[in-house]
């Protein structure tokens, strides 16, 4: 699968955008704050309905105007398909596949499967763990619309009972109503837990196989899903907690408080790892992550690099280059730089200058 091509609308700093693709690597360079980063996550919000930078609807629409526009044509097993996504200040987003509105988000899911990859990733082992559900919830959304069914009705359900419990410290009487939305959020919950283990468990085979060769063998890696509570006890322990969940005013057990540890030669990385060490595993995250994409879909993924490659080292850089090599990619950097050069003969090369883009000759707008 691949995006032939996009186009903007008033998106960002964009007023006007149009842009087609090669199959396999294509690079936007220029200054910072060009306007480089605004079109992959354009892309990847067409294909997720949301901004990898957790961005509003509004704020990606372009200062001054109501709506912004993005268009994708992307093929996938040699079928073509246009997304048309518009944005709206005052109003929900509407999406249309092939010129036929879509109701819900989860229909776009699984159209086409694109990772997203930028330097705030080579921190997701040491910050805080919803960066790292955010990993899991991501792809999985993708993956399968079961669970993205499953996950917006649990947090849909965790809000209102949320809700609840700050209003139970005005009237004790709605104590009694608490049963309903537990029942609820157990149900979706231990679907989440049972799906987010298994995605784990899958991923951790192929990350054991990656970091080998990253490391040369030097170091073991090991990934384990550590979920707030097992989906046997998800029941029994809400129950056991409530007062917990009453005085504090929230949901204190479920999925999501859940967390990934990642452990090398057996010792916690996020904890004990080297700054070099917490990059290589998320470096290998990633990398784990296109692969098992590949294999559970049977088809490629598509991948978007916002500026990695200067956060890395020739070790790592490589690493990742080679890992990509069949697939395509869309990717930023300031400089259009030697190891840059090296790919790209036969391959899409734009300058992005204040919201335009021009081909690498810099004598045509595009």
């Amino acid at each position: 699968m691949y995006i032939e091509s996009i186009d903007l609308e008033n998106f960002r700093n964009y007023e006007k955008l149009s842009l087609s693709f090669s199959e396999s690597t294509n690079i936007l360079y220029g200054d910072n704050a060009q306007g480089k980063t605004n079109v992959l996550e354009a892309a990847y919000v067409g294909a997720t309905t949301r901004s990898h930078r957790m961005a509003r609807d509004k704020d990606m629409i372009r200062f001054g105007e109501d709506e912004a526009h993005i268009r994708l044509q992307v093929r996938k097993r040699d079928v073509g398909h246009r997304i048309d996504m518009h944005l709206r200040r005052s109003k929900p987003k509407a999406v249309n596949i092939d010129g036929l509105p879509i109701r819900r988000s989860s229909e776009l899911f699984g159209l086409i499967n694109i990772i997203f990859f930028s330097p705030e990733d080579l921190s997701i082992i040491k910050d805080g763990p919803g960066e790292r559900r955010r990993f899991m919830d991501m792809e999985l959304c993708q993956l399968s619309r079961i669970y993205y069914g499953n996950l917006a009705g649990y947090n849909k359900v965790l809000n209102q009972r949320n809700n609840l419990l700050r209003s139970i410290s005005f009237n004790k009487g709605l104590l009694e109503t608490l049963d309903v939305w537990d029942e609820q959020l157990v149900q979706y919950g231990k679907r989440i837990i049972s799906e987010r283990h298994n995605f784990i468990e899958m991923l951790k085979e192929v990350i054991l196989r990656v970091h080998a060769k990253i490391t040369g063998g030097k170091e073991s890696i090991d990934i384990r899903y550590e979920p707030n509570v097992t989906a046997e006890e998800f029941a029994d322990v809400l129950r056991s907690k409530r007062d917990v969940d009453l005085k504090n005013n929230a949901t204190m057990t479920g999925p999501q408080r859940d967390d990934i540890g990642v452990y090398i030669e057996g010792n916690d990385v996020r904890v004990y790892g080297s700054q070099g060490q917490q990059r290589t595993a998320a470096l290998t995250m990633k990398l784990a992550e296109i692969e098992l994409v590949q294999k559970l879909i049977s088809d490629k993924p598509i991948l978007l690099l916002d500026d990695v490659m200067s956060e890395l080292d020739g070790k790592r850089r490589n690493a990742l280059l080679e890992s990509i090599c069949d697939i395509q990619t869309i990717l930023t950097c300031t400089g259009y730089d030697d190891f840059v050069r090296e790919r790209t003969e036969k391959d899409r090369v734009y300058k992005v200058i204040k919201g335009t883009c021009h081909s690498e000759a810099g004598t045509e707008e595009v």
